[in-house]
């Protein structure tokens, strides 16, 4: 697959956006629901891995519990936040999973440990609400 924004989990920086990863789920959650801003919604989390390292993902709505601990998949159409000075990946309505060749990507016990850090003093700009302005969008002179 020849995609620009096929990237490999030691290049995640926050606030990177339409990722695609090919990756190793080293462990995964059951769903759960959690209280948001927005209301609750259904998440769940998993750590994937590749080559250069691994990576805590979390999944929104009907992505939620998904991934499987051992699977070999794509994840398409994903972005980044960074939490607690990690960088995270996301995936949601947006975003599509699919189970690839299992030689595609390496094993559990072979992924390193390292993981993706968030910039020194790295506040996210909270730019993924939608495209909504608050106040109902467009002016009307």
């Amino acid at each position: 697959m020849s995609q620009e924004n096929e990237k490999k989990v030691s290049e995640l920086k926050p606030g990177m956006d339409n990722l695609s990863l090919k990756v190793r789920v080293i462990s995964a959650e059951e769903p759960k629901v959690i209280t948001t801003r927005k209301g609750p919604r259904t998440i769940s989390n998993a750590v994937v891995g590749d080559e250069t390292g691994r990576v805590k993902v979390t999944l929104w709505g009907d992505k939620a519990g998904t991934l499987k601990e051992g699977q070999a998949v794509e994840i398409q159409g994903a972005w980044t936040t960074a939490y607690r000075g990690e960088v995270q990946v996301n995936v949601g309505f947006k975003g599509s999973i699919q189970e690839v060749e299992s030689e595609e990507v390496p094993e559990a016990e072979d992924i390193p440990e390292e993981t993706p850090k968030a910039p020194e003093g790295y506040r996210p700009s909270y730019r993924r609400s939608g495209g909504y302005r608050r106040g109902g969008g467009r002016r009307r002179y």
